[in-house]
Parts: C-alpha cells; sequence; structure tokens
C-alpha cells in the first residue's frame, strides 16, 4: 500500500480507495482479513485514527466488516453492484480518452480505430 504525504486527497480515503480497489478486482475475496488497525497504522507509519476512519469508510460501503475480537474482514460482494462500479469506471477512462484525443486534434474515427486496435490485440 502506498500512501502520497503530498496529495491533496486525505490518507484515510487513499487507504480505503486501496482497498475497494483490491476487494473490486478481486485481489481480497469475500472471508479474507485485512490487517489490524494497529499494524496498518505501524506499517504506514500513519495514526490509528487514521486506520481507523479508513476501514469506517469502507465499511459505511458495505465491503467490509466489523468482527468483535477477530477485525475486520471482506464482505461477499455483489456481482451486479462490481459490474456497475466497473463500468463507471470505464465511462471515466473512456471520457478522458475522448478529451485527450479532441485536444490532440483526433477524430471521432480515428478514436475508434484506436480504440479497435486496442481491443484485438487481446
Amino acid at each position: 500500500m502506498k500512501i502520497l504525504q503530498n496529495s491533496t486527497e486525505p490518507i484515510y480515503k487513499q487507504i480505503a480507495s486501496q482497498f475497494k480497489d483490491d476487494i473490486l478486482s478481486g485481489k481480497l475475496s469475500q472471508g479474507n482479513y485485512l490487517p489490524s488497525i494497529r499494524e496498518l497504522a505501524q506499517e504506514l507509519k500513519i495514526s490509528v485514527i487514521t486506520t481507523m476512519k479508513a476501514y469506517e469508510a469502507l465499511e459505511k460501503e458495505g465491503l467490509i466488516t466489523a468482527v468483535q475480537g477477530k477485525g475486520y474482514f471482506v464482505n461477499p460482494q455483489n456481482m451486479e453492484l462490481v459490474k456497475e462500479q466497473h463500468l463507471r469506471l470505464v465511462e471515466t477512462e473512456l471520457q478522458n480518452a475522448i478529451n485527450s484525443a479532441k485536444i490532440a486534434g483526433i477524430s471521432n474515427e480515428e478514436l475508434k480505430q484506436m480504440l479497435d486496435i486496442l481491443i484485438n490485440q487481446e
């Protein structure tokens, strides 16, 4: 896990975002335990309060659950919700590509050709 101290995004959001990405990508799956709050705080050299805030944000989103005396673990994920979140990410990335193409003077047809080439490479 990487924390950018000079980022405008609060540290707890950086932590929550990285865990969220790992959960939604399947890197962390149902039942996996997260590091303890103290352990993660020590590892990242941050406050326990900051770590707790990140875990609370993930819990509010329904991604993790606290188990008394055991810590936090990953909840089962609704695959429709996961797909929807990935669709939003793809839409955002495609919109960024479209905006960059406009700035560079790339036509829609050229952009479509690029996309076709990239899709067919895989």
